[in-house]
C-alpha cells in the first residue's frame, strides 16, 4: 500500500507539472525539483535532530524497565489492551510503552511522544510474526497516534496570541471535540476491520472513564482566560514531563539499579534508530513536497470549491482546506498555511478559525507512519493507511462543522 501511494504521489506530481508546463508555466519543473531537494535536506535534519531526544528517552525508558515501572503501567491498562490487542501477551512491556506514548500525545509533549512511540513499535515488533508487515496491534497503535487526542493544544494558542487574537484559547473546546471524534473514528474503523470487541463492557468502561476525566478537565480549563489557559497548559505539561523523568530515576535508584549505566545502555540505541528512520523520511517527505509544488493541491481545492458551490453550500471553509489536507503530510507545511490564512483574513476570521481547529484535530499521518514503521523496518502497511485517513477525514469534517457551530 505504501509503495503504491508513494509512487502515485510522484507520478501525480509529474503529470501535473507537465500539464502546467504546457499551460505556460516554464518554471514548474525547477520548482518541483527544488522543492524535492529542499525536503530531502529537511528530512535529514529531522532525522538527525531526533538523535538527542531518542537517546534521552530511550535511556530513561531502559531505567524504567529495570525499575518495573513499565510493567506496572502495563498492568493498569492490561484489561483494555487484552481486548484491543489480543495478540499482545499479558504483562508485555509494549503495554506500558503504548500507554506512555499516548499520554505524552494527550499532553501535547511531542518531544517525548515520538521516542516513546518508537519504543512501543519496537516492543510490538518483537511479537510480529512477519517482520516486514505491520501487525494488527501495530496498526491500531499507529492509528491511535495519527488521530491522538491532544488535551492541551498549547502551540495553537500561542500562534493565535502572536497574531493578536482577542481570545487565543477560544478554539479549545472545538479542538477537543474534533480530535476526540477523529480518535473514536480511527478506533472504530480499525475495530471493525480487525473484528475487535469494541462493545465489550470493559472497553466501554475505560472509554467512559476517559470521557468523564476529559469532560471534567475541559469544564475546569474553560473557566480560564486565553493567556491564563495557555500558561497553565504549558506549566502542567512541563511539570508532568519533569515528574516522569524524576519518577523513572528515583524508582530505579530505590531498586538499587545503577541508573547511570542503564541510562547509557538505552541511550546508545538513539543514534541507530534515528539513522534507520532517515531513508523512510526522505522517501515520503520528498514525494509530498513534489505533490505540493506541482499544483495538485490547488486542483483538489478548486474541485472542492466548485462542488460546494454547486450544492449551494457556504464556501468559506474552502479557504481553510489546504491546512486540513496538508496536515497529514507535513506539520510544518500545515502550520505555514494556517499562519498565512491568519495573516490574509485575520486571526479571528472564520477561515482562520477553521484552520486552527483542523490544526488540533488531525496529525501528521504520513510522517508518523514513515518514522514509526521505518524504525522497525516494516514496509507493508496493510490497512493502516486507509484507517488513519478515515480518522483524518473525520477530524477535518468535524473541524468544519464545529467551526460553523461555534463561530459562524
Amino acid at each position: 500500500m505504501l509503495s503504491y501511494l508513494w509512487l502515485g504521489f510522484i507520478v501525480a506530481a509529474y503529470v501535473a507539472a507537465v500539464l502546467a508546463w504546457f499551460a505556460g508555466d516554464g518554471e514548474v519543473f525547477s520548482r518541483v525539483m527544488q522543492s524535492a531537494f529542499d525536503m530531502a535536506e529537511t528530512a535529514a535534519k529531522l532525522s538527525l535532530g531526533l538523535i538527542g531526544l531518542l537517546a534521552f528517552w530511550l535511556g530513561l525508558f531502559r531505567v524504567a524497565e529495570h525499575a518495573g515501572l513499565i510493567e506496572k503501567l502495563g498492568k493498569l491498562f492490561e484489561p483494555l489492551f487484552r481486548r484491543l490487542m489480543p495478540e499482545v501477551p499479558k504483562d508485555h512491556p509494549a503495554q506500558g510503552a503504548i500507554t506512555l506514548n499516548l499520554a505524552a500525545n494527550a499532553l501535547g509533549l511531542d518531544n517525548a511522544a515520538t521516542p516513546l512511540g518508537i519504543k512501543a513499535m519496537r516492543s510490538l515488533q518483537t511479537l510480529n510474526p512477519s517482520r516486514d508487515t505491520a501487525s494488527n496491534a501495530q496498526i491500531l497503535f499507529l492509528v491511535l497516534n495519527t488521530s491522538s487526542v491532544t488535551l492541551l493544544p498549547v502551540t495553537i494558542f500561542m500562534y493565535r496570541a502572536q497574531q493578536g487574537a482577542a481570545e487565543p484559547a477560544s478554539v479549545f473546546v472545538p479542538i477537543l471535540l474534533a480530535t476526540m471524534a477523529s480518535t473514536f473514528a480511527g478506533l472504530l474503523v480499525v475495530g471493525i476491520w480487525q473484528r475487535l470487541r469494541l462493545w465489550d463492557p470493559v472497553v466501554l468502561a475505560y472509554f467512559g472513564a476517559f470521557s468523564a476525566v476529559v469532560g471534567f478537565a475541559m469544564l475546569g480549563l474553560t473557566q480560564l482566560h486565553g493567556s491564563e489557559l495557555s500558561r497553565v497548559s504549558t506549566e502542567f505539561g512541563n511539570f508532568a514531563l519533569l515528574t516522569i523523568v524524576v519518577l523513572f530515576l528515583v524508582a530505579g535508584a530505590r531498586r538499587k539499579i545503577d541508573v547511570y549505566s542503564r541510562f547509557i545502555e538505552g541511550a546508545r540505541q538513539g543514534f541507530g534508530v534515528a539513522i534507520r528512520i532517515l531513508p523512510y523520511l526522505v522517501a515520503m517527505l520528498v514525494a509530498i513536497a513534489m505533490l505540493r509544488a506541482s499544483g495538485v493541491l490547488d486542483l483538489v481545492l478548486g474541485a472542492v470549491a466548485q462542488g460546494a458551490s454547486a450544492l449551494g453550500l457556504d464556501t468559506r471553509f474552502v479557504e481553510a482546506l489546504p491546512v486540513g489536507l496538508m496536515k497529514p503530510f507535513s506539520g510544518s507545511g500545515a502550520r505555514a498555511l494556517w499562519i498565512e490564512l491568519m495573516q490574509t483574513h485575520g486571526v479571528d476570521a472564520f477561515p482562520a478559525m477553521v484552520g486552527a481547529i483542523m490544526q488540533g484535530s488531525t496529525e501528521t499521518t504520513f510522517y508518523v507512519l514513515a518514522v514509526y514503521l521505518g524504525a522497525v523496518g516494516v514496509k507493508k502497511t496493510r490497512h493502516a493507511i486507509p484507517c488513519a485517513l478515515v480518522a483524518d477525514l473525520t477530524g477535518i469534517i468535524c473541524a468544519i462543522a464545529l467551526a460553523y457551530w461555534f463561530f459562524a
